[in-house]
């Protein structure tokens, strides 16, 4: 039987913090969520804000936050290019100075932490699927810095303060997630397609469509989250948390254009500024360390994510 904890989520009114808050408190723990509103939203929290278990804050993790929690999880930070690349400056001190912040609050309270970080770490990938050991190539200059880069030094941060310090950290490295609560708006590929084919817009491939991702459903994403922050200490990560079955960007909009019913037809646009042809995670490690892989097909996933935006449309 799971221990009731004081848990503080960055984050949190977010897509996946919204999603994680969620599953704590099902589970019996006491949720600090955390959020300045830059990308996150009160409306994906509702169902939360009646629990007596539910607290919210406003609050921008680039200054220090004084509370008292037994663990943290660090979702702040915007994920989608449209949002991170409206501030690159704020986008980057989010990830750095917000990690310097939750990383000291966890020192004082030798709180155990864990750290969202990305599968823009590794880049346009060298290597296919993406292992933990791969180093990556990043352009520390390019539209997408902010974010690369940021999270990049923030796992840096983060093992840092371990060394350092001691304190018990997770990072989990996460590849393309999907579910309800994505912002219909931020740009990402599955909500963008799934607005434009429940309007019946043009839904507009970048390059030919070939590109792959791969996608993962928001609550195996979750469940992810809580089987690497309860492994033994050792077991730190960096760990990729994603679907390792790839699909291309193509497929992608062929299905949702024929889930929705959609007469949606598909323009071609040039491929943005250092836009991976291909992101798909070697998931090897989750497997073995956290007996943990994804469940969801894609279309039962797609099919749970459309109903969602059909309500916005």
């Amino acid at each position: 039987m799971l221990t009731s904890k004081r848990i503080l989520v960055t984050g949190g009114a977010g897509f996946l913090g919204s999603h994680l808050c969620e599953r704590l408190i099902a589970e019996g723990h006491d949720v600090l969520c955390v959020d300045n509103y830059f990308t996150g939203r009160k409306a994906n929290l509702l169902g939360l804000l009646d629990e007596p278990l539910f607290e919210l804050m406003r609050h921008d993790v680039t200054f220090p936050l004084y509370v008292e929690v037994d663990e943290i999880y660090n979702l702040a930070c915007p994920a989608s290019p449209v949002h991170y690349q409206h501030d690159p400056v704020q986008t980057t001190k989010t990830s750095v100075h917000g990690a310097i912040n939750v990383l000291g609050l966890a020192k004082r309270l030798r709180a155990k932490v864990f750290q969202a970080s990305t599968s823009e770490v590794y880049g346009d990938p060298e290597v296919h699927p993406q292992p933990e050991e791969s180093r990556g190539s990043i352009n520390p200059i390019g539209p997408r810095a902010c974010y690369d880069e940021g999270k990049r030094c923030a796992e840096t941060l983060f093992f840092d303060y371990h060394r350092q310090h001691g304190i018990p950290i997770r990072v989990a490295r996460i590849f393309n997630t999907y579910g309800p609560r994505m912002h219909p708006d931020d740009g990402r590929v599955v909500s963008n397609f799934i607005m434009q084919a429940l309007r019946g817009e043009p839904i507009t491939i970048y390059g030919n469509g070939s590109q792959t991702r791969a996608f993962c459903y928001v609550d195996d994403l979750i469940e992810g989250f809580l089987r690497l922050m309860r492994a033994p200490d050792e077991v730190t990560g960096p760990i990729n948390l994603g679907n390792p079955v790839e699909t291309t960007i193509r497929e992608l909009a062929e299905t949702i254009i024929r889930m929705t019913g959609s007469k949606s037809t598909l323009i071609e646009k040039p491929l943005p500024q250092d836009d991976p042809v291909r992101r798909c995670p070697d998931i090897t490690k989750a497997k073995t360390l956290l007996d943990w892989s994804p469940k969801v097909p894609l279309e039962v996933g797609l099919e749970k994510t459309i109903a969602y935006f059909s309500k916005l449309a």
